[in-house]
């Protein structure tokens, strides 16, 4: 069935292969690269940066000396060569929540090394904070759009980071949306996600 490049549920603009693309993050390949890879930080808006402040005592440990430096010298975030609001890096590449640690891979229970990780997330889980992190990171590798007239679009940053993500998508048959529901559900609402599934099902996506 040819299915129409961009689909729209509610006010959100969906690029049609977010529904047909498999994708699977697999950290014991890329370890994390896309915190790292880029010539700017992650996209975020004035209430996340209020809120990603008031995580900063909580994380401070663990990040690097560098990134210290940079949140005294700028904060946490800045505004890129287009424009937009991103969390600040270091060195030109690193996020300055990046920290790098071993962790155990949920698939085959053996250590990935030296994995680039969130500092922002490990103190969330941990119960110190309220705030996880940027939807932005959290919804990679969809890339939101915001449009003038109250519209947002979503599309799919393909990324050559992210190979081994979709040779494991398409191992485990997982699809990108299903990948990032949690995420989805974060940003637009279940009953959003669920008529989003509608949709993939009277497509034969499913």
């Amino acid at each position: 069935m040819q299915l129409p490049p961009i689909l729209q549920i509610g006010d959100v603009l969906i690029s049609s292969d977010i529904l047909t693309e498999k994708f699977c993050c697999d950290l014991s390949v890329c370890k994390g690269q896309c915190c790292v890879e880029g010539d700017a930080g992650a996209p975020v808006t004035m209430e996340e940066i209020a809120e990603i402040e008031e995580c900063v005592d909580a994380v401070w440990q663990d990040l690097s000396a560098s990134a210290q430096s940079v949140i005294d010298k700028q904060g946490v975030a800045y505004t890129d060569q287009e424009g937009d609001l991103v969390t600040s890096i270091v060195r030109g590449r690193d996020c300055v929540f990046t920290y790098y640690a071993d962790i155990d891979d949920f698939d085959t229970h053996q250590p990935i090394r030296n994995c680039c990780l969130c500092a922002l997330e490990k103190a969330y889980r941990a119960g110190y904070t309220r705030f996880c992190k940027p939807i932005s990171c959290a919804l990679y590798p969809i890339r939101e759009k915001r449009f003038g007239n109250g519209l947002v679009g979503l599309n799919y940053n393909r990324w050559d980071v992210c190979k081994a993500a979709v040779a494991k998508g398409v191992k485990e048959d997982i699809r990108l949306y299903q990948f990032l529901r949690d995420p989805l559900v974060r940003r637009f609402g279940q009953a959003w996600y669920d008529e989003l599934c509608e949709v993939a099902s009277s497509l034969s996506i499913l």
